[in-house]
């Protein structure tokens, strides 16, 4: 029987160096002290929870007005998910976001920083053509504890 399971999450590179991040679910490997690391590594999670794409809507399905709007509530539909399995946003190892224009790369990088602060999760971010033309990014996500 396999008692110690070893995951590897994130972006490509070698690991030169290593951060803890305090919560005792795992270290970001090379962070860019930007809220994202090239890659986060944990160690034996005893739960591990898969976030499909998280969309900047609420209950009436009607997306807010404007990029930055849309990313918080994107990133509010993720720490919902998170809550509902009982964990928070420290608990992130990988993160996919998804936007629809280059354009906003700088107000996405500032608001998953104010948002995860010195939490640095492997990141991926990819510039498409989203499901609905109204949303401005989605978001997903997979979480350990």
């Amino acid at each position: 029987m396999l008692t110690r399971r070893l995951f590897a999450l994130g972006g490509a590179g070698v690991a030169r160096s290593a951060h803890a991040d305090g919560t005792g679910r795992g270290r970001a490997v090379e962070p860019s002290g930007l809220s994202y690391a090239q890659a986060f590594l944990v160690e034996a999670p005893r739960r591990v929870l898969f976030i499909s794409g998280q969309v900047p809507v609420a209950g009436d399905d009607a997306p807010p007005e404007g990029f930055e709007a849309q990313c918080r509530l994107a990133w509010a539909n993720v720490a919902r998910r998170l809550a509902a399995a009982d964990m928070t946003l420290t608990n992130l190892v990988k993160v996919g976001i998804f936007l629809s224009s280059r354009d906003d790369r700088a107000v996405n990088s500032a608001i998953r920083h104010e948002i995860l602060g010195g939490h640095s999760p492997a990141i991926t971010i990819v510039i498409v053509e989203i499901f609905d033309g109204a949303w401005l990014l989605e978001i997903d996500a997979i979480a350990c504890a």
